[in-house]
């Protein structure tokens, strides 16, 4: 049915033939669809993602804790395949009842969890897990209470809007079976306002707290550096995206840091072979365990 013509029912009824890049995996219920315990490694941190931006957010996070010596900050990351149903497996549900990556448990705290009796607490969502371990260990969120006030802004700004970026302008841009023009001009207008608020804003700023990179950088750079570059959705050209100077500085600067480099490979399977690192569990895995080093192996 055209766009024009559609008219919504008066009941919505589920059409699992419904199109889509994502169709397998999109339902309108929660809950665990079989029976799955999650791997637990030998840190303290536990984490259970997939290199999407949410998922590197983490990653970012957590190499660049182990950057400053942190050792406590080591963690484990396993890959979840979520065009395979891995989040709805029980083990990844009980962590994150919303079924959605990245989830984290850390092992290291005195919380008891009922079910199990061992020591562990889960935290779900990339915006709140970025708080808590910067909370954790004390870095990448300033003391200063205003420059704290505008670290927390900017990281909700970015979880607010996300969606705008991802489901919506991602949504119909890239994965829709048909392409139609009021949701696609729509949500453009909407990105593109966005990235004027983000070049605005650092054309007086370093990062998006001044002169301090903190986990409001890590949260935004995922999505908006990857969309400056080209890498989410193919649309720079689209978005003209080398219309926003000062967000390019910005993106460029992030990019360049070494634990970036790393993170973005964690839980990675995508891309140039010597890009993926399917799971971390040790910081030599950079160079012993990416798909290019495992491939040759086998």
């Amino acid at each position: 049915m055209s766009e024009s013509t559609y008219v919504p029912p008066k009941v919505w009824q589920w059409k699992t033939e419904s199109g889509g890049q994502f169709a397998s995996i999109n339902r309108p219920i929660a809950g665990a669809t079989h029976q799955a315990e999650l791997p637990v490694g030998k840190h303290p941190l536990q984490l259970y993602s997939l290199a999407t931006p949410n998922g590197v957010k983490v990653t970012i996070l957590l190499e660049e804790l182990l950057a400053l010596g942190i050792k406590e900050a080591e963690y484990d990351a396993h890959l979840i395949e979520i065009m395979e149903g891995d989040q709805f497996g029980s083990g990844f549900v009980d962590v994150n009842p919303n079924s959605k990556i990245p989830a984290l448990v850390d092992t290291s705290t005195s919380t008891v969890d009922k079910k199990s009796g061992a020591n562990k607490l889960p935290i779900f969502e990339s915006g709140a897990i970025l708080l808590y371990l910067a909370d954790k260990f004390d870095a990448f969120i300033p003391k200063e209470p205003l420059l704290k006030s505008q670290c927390l802004s900017w990281l909700f700004w970015q979880v607010g809007s996300g969606p705008y970026l991802g489901g919506g302008f991602g949504h119909f841009y890239a994965y829709a079976p048909e392409k139609f023009e009021y949701p696609i001009e729509r949500f453009t207008m909407e990105v593109k306002r966005q990235l004027d608020v983000l070049d605005r804003h650092l054309a007086n700023n370093k990062f998006m707290c001044g002169e301090q990179y903190t986990i409001a950088d890590i949260a935004i750079w995922p999505w908006y550096g990857a969309l400056m570059q080209g890498e989410l959705y193919e649309a720079a050209e689209f978005l003209q995206t080398q219309e926003y100077k000062n967000l390019a500085r910005w993106t460029e600067e992030i990019s360049n840091r070494a634990a970036v480099k790393r993170g973005i490979k964690v839980n990675r399977t995508w891309g140039e072979l010597d890009e993926q690192l399917h799971e971390r569990h040790d910081a030599s895995d950079f160079e012993l365990k990416t798909q290019d080093k495992l491939t040759v192996t086998e």
